[in-house]
């Protein structure tokens, strides 16, 4: 079972650093004014995420099976040791952030060249992969360029408690299966309750938002080098959510439980 949570833990760190390197890659097309082709390009990152977490769900929820036959199987320490690896993930994409700017404003060029993503696969060659090393740009953050960014705290709040209730939806969901045994596979499927919260605070409040401030570093070249700031206070954000989310899983799979009492009688 060890082995089974090594993977879901680099599986995870993997699901992270992916989704946090959105940012990079819209950074990028901002850069090169071309925000939509970038957008397109956000594919990659999805696919990345997404086949990581083809693997990694199905094990996840696997420790909740282990646990019925050992019971000596600590779970919740599973689980906060699995949103260990979202906090490491999240960190190497902030690490990350400046070399995949410059990784991805040369794959939206060539992008534009090839027409096609296969067309763009496909002209990668060795050399230019050994070459990729000299892309990469050592990370140089501090705290005093964060101070005039003209962000308010409730929007970086805001980005922190989504992030927090997205790390730990699906796994207080399982984890209320393992308090509710004999209603397991109703609260194995509930994290929609928990991710519901997040998607409502996301799509009214941060996306709006975040569309506005990357508007308007396309329209005036003055606010792109303080968009890449902003990005990288967000990824910070998405850090200290992973953080909280350790806080709240507890609270949400009771939160999860008593739902799922009452939607079965």
């Amino acid at each position: 079972m060890m082995t089974n949570l090594i993977i879901v833990f680099v599986l995870t760190m993997v699901i992270h650093t992916a989704e946090t390197l959105s940012y990079s890659i819209r950074y990028a097309g901002v850069k090169l004014n071309k925000i939509a082709v970038a957008l397109s390009l956000s594919g990659i990152i999805v696919l990345v995420s997404r086949t990581a977490n083809l693997i990694q769900a199905p094990i996840t929820a696997n420790f909740i099976d282990f646990a019925k036959i050992h019971p000596e199987f600590d779970v919740l320490r599973a689980m906060r040791f699995i949103m260990l690896a979202a906090s490491i993930g999240t960190i190497i994409a902030i690490l990350l952030f400046p070399t995949f700017v410059n990784i991805f404003r040369r794959v939206i060029a060539k992008f534009e060249i090839a027409g096609s993503l296969p067309k763009l696969i496909a002209s990668v060659s060795i050399g230019q992969l050994k070459n990729s090393k000299h892309y990469f740009r050592r990370p140089n953050f501090s705290l005093r360029q964060f101070r005039y960014l003209g962000v308010s705290k409730r929007f970086i709040v805001l980005n922190v408690v989504v992030t927090a209730i997205y790390t730990v939806g699906v796994l207080s969901s399982l984890y209320a299966a393992h308090l509710l045994p004999h209603l397991s596979t109703t609260a194995s499927q509930a994290s929609g309750l928990i991710n519901g919260i997040a998607t409502i605070l996301l799509t009214i409040f941060i996306d709006p938002q975040l569309g506005l401030i990357t508007d308007q570093a396309i329209h005036q070249d003055q606010s792109k080098p303080l968009l890449g700031k902003i990005y990288v206070l967000l990824m910070i954000s998405r850090f200290f959510g992973t953080m909280l989310a350790q806080v709240i899983i507890v609270p949400a799979a009771y939160f999860i439980g008593m739902a799922v009492q009452v939607f079965s009688g």
